[in-house]
């Protein structure tokens, strides 16, 4: 018997990772969570660009029973670009008719260095303070910013280069969030090679790939990020997707106790939280005020319940994602059962006050 089951299992063929597609037998509880137990503040969103969902060109309406069904009482769009187009586009749409259920974020023209030099810094300060006169109550900085940006010289330029150092000091005299999205998961820094634990995602995104000598070091992104945060303490920092560094949550964690003025968003990092529950779940509880709801979306409702899933309940060995095997990687999540108190700070009450009275 043994013998002759050998011969049978010698002679299964290899199949691709692509095609293994294993269906856990694990018998678990799942809970459905239609409502969250509170009110929702969504700190990151996209409404308007290729990458969220358009939503300029759809009945508002529609979005605005999309957000009803959630239980989402505001959404931050950081769509709002650099330029008076897009911005008063967004604002016209979306706050004008709806100023209670809308924030708009600004955003910087990089491209701007290479053609203006030694002005552009200036010429920054200016344009964000145009930008929040015309309505935009918050700064977002997307990822190219340590990984692609470069100045007249033709030069990277770091995430704490001194040249920026008014950028940040006039957001904090404008009494305006930074939201800042450096660098990418750690992974995406490292070689794509057998003990890359992303490696079908970079594969199939080759380029989302970091690695190499045109490309500074994860580190050295973030601890840039860390003295911006040091350096400008009447700033409000909010670091996007966990402090862009949700594989490490003690880092993040010291960064936090650190700097008063800093403050994270838990935007499509489902993963990263939820395959260290234990730790994830203390770092919540100590840092309840400091953490902000975000999911990354345009309101998809399935997006939403899988939060207030992880959020809310005990359930064990879940996708973090629609799909399966999570698109990620490939572990699971578990929830973090967080106590009420917390859930009321993290789902709305965090951005409301960062947002000011009118959030």
């Amino acid at each position: 018997m043994a013998l002759g089951l050998v011969a049978v299992l010698s002679k299964q063929k290899d199949i691709y990772l692509g095609q293994f597609k294993p269906k856990a037998k694990l018998v678990v509880k799942e809970t459905q969570v239609e409502k969250p137990r509170f009110p929702v503040i969504d700190a990151h969103t996209h409404l308007s660009s290729n990458f969220g969902g358009a939503w300029r060109d759809k009945p508002l309406e529609a979005l605005l029973e999309a957000m009803d069904q959630a239980n989402v009482i505001k959404m931050v769009d950081l769509d709002g670009g650099w330029g008076e187009d897009i911005l008063d586009a967004n604002l016209a749409y979306f706050k004008e008719k709806e100023p209670e259920r809308f924030v708009h974020f600004a955003g910087v023209d990089w491209a701007k260095w290479a053609e203006l030099g030694n002005a552009f810094p200036d010429y920054v300060c200016k344009r964000l303070r145009a930008q929040v006169a015309r309505g935009a109550e918050g700064l977002k900085i997307w990822k190219p910013f340590g990984l692609e940006v470069k100045d007249q010289n033709n030069k990277l330029v770091a995430v704490d280069d001194e040249r920026l150092i008014g950028l940040w000091e006039t957001a904090g005299e404008l009494g305006i969030p930074v939201l800042v999205h450096v660098a990418d998961p750690v992974a995406f820094f490292d070689p794509v090679d057998q003990h890359n634990e992303r490696w079908e995602e970079l594969h199939n995104h080759p380029d989302w790939q970091f690695n190499g000598p045109d490309y500074p070091s994860f580190i050295s992104i973030l601890e840039g990020f860390a003295t911006i945060i040091r350096r400008h303490k009447n700033t409000v920092f909010i670091g996007a997707h966990v402090g862009c560094y949700g594989e490490n949550l003690g880092w993040v964690s010291a960064l936090l106790d650190e700097c008063p003025n800093f403050y994270i968003d838990i935007s499509a990092r489902l993963g990263e939280l939820g395959r260290q529950p234990y730790t994830a779940r203390r770092f919540f509880l100590k840092h309840a005020e400091r953490i902000l709801f975000g999911t990354d979306s345009d309101a998809p409702l399935a997006t939403y319940q899988l939060y207030y899933r992880f959020l809310e309940t005990d359930n064990e060995y879940f996708s973090y994602n629609s799909y399966d095997p999570p698109g990620q990687g490939r572990w699971y999540a578990y929830g973090l059962y967080l106590p009420d108190e917390v859930l009321e700070k993290v789902y709305y009450q965090n951005a409301k006050r960062l947002l000011g009275k009118d959030a």
